[in-house]
């Protein structure tokens, strides 16, 4: 027998509209930006110049950002839609490392400790942070360019201070809290590397 839904699943329903509503909100909000398409456009250049030079790109994020990272990563090591070459592509995410410096250094250095050991001019970062002021992702993007990487910044809130450490800064609208912003920052991601593919393949 089928149950008719009660007044609960009625409320979660609503929930299920309102977020999907404002979702939806945000996307077109970003679809009605030029500034943030062009500067999405401009990212990629300066990621694709990067892995033509035989330059490497890193991305660095905590949590959700640090999920993306990985992912924006293994989408150029490894592949998006078509087969292709496979990109020089660094998600700073190792726990061993993560934990090693944390334990000795602190937090905040996580991620610049990584690019000094390995990043050398003329590759890219691709520092990610939903507020734009994650300490740890500022003194990677501050690192990066001391010692001649190109910075790319995605974060969600104009003005930040890591757009100011940025080469190229995208900021993406998005609502009260960071899932909506993660949610477009994964879609400027997909964008971001349709784009460098395109760039690399002509």
């Amino acid at each position: 027998m089928t149950r008719s839904p009660g007044s609960g699943a009625g409320a979660s329903v609503a929930v299920v509209r309102a977020a999907l509503d404002e979702a939806a909100a945000a996307l077109d909000a970003l679809r009605r930006d030029p500034a943030a398409q062009a500067a999405i456009a401009a990212a990629a250049d300066v990621v694709a110049t990067a892995l033509r030079g035989g330059g490497r790109v890193f991305s660095c994020g905590n949590g959700g950002s640090m999920c993306d990272a990985m992912h924006f990563a293994e989408e150029l090591s490894g592949r998006f839609r078509d087969d292709r070459p496979a990109y020089a592509a660094i998600a700073i995410s190792d726990p061993g490392h993560l934990s090693c410096v944390a334990n000795d250094y602190g937090y905040d250095h996580v991620f610049a400790r990584f690019l000094q050991a390995h990043a050398r001019a003329g590759d890219a970062l691709l520092a990610i942070s939903t507020s734009g002021s994650s300490r740890n992702v500022l003194a990677a993007a501050e690192f990066a360019r001391g010692a001649g990487l190109k910075v790319v910044a995605l974060s969600g809130r104009a003005g930040a201070p890591l757009a100011a450490l940025a080469d190229v800064a995208m900021t993406t609208p998005g609502g009260r809290y960071a899932d909506r912003v993660q949610e477009l920052h994964i879609k400027v991601i997909h964008i971001l590397i349709e784009l460098v593919e395109g760039l690399l393949a002509s």
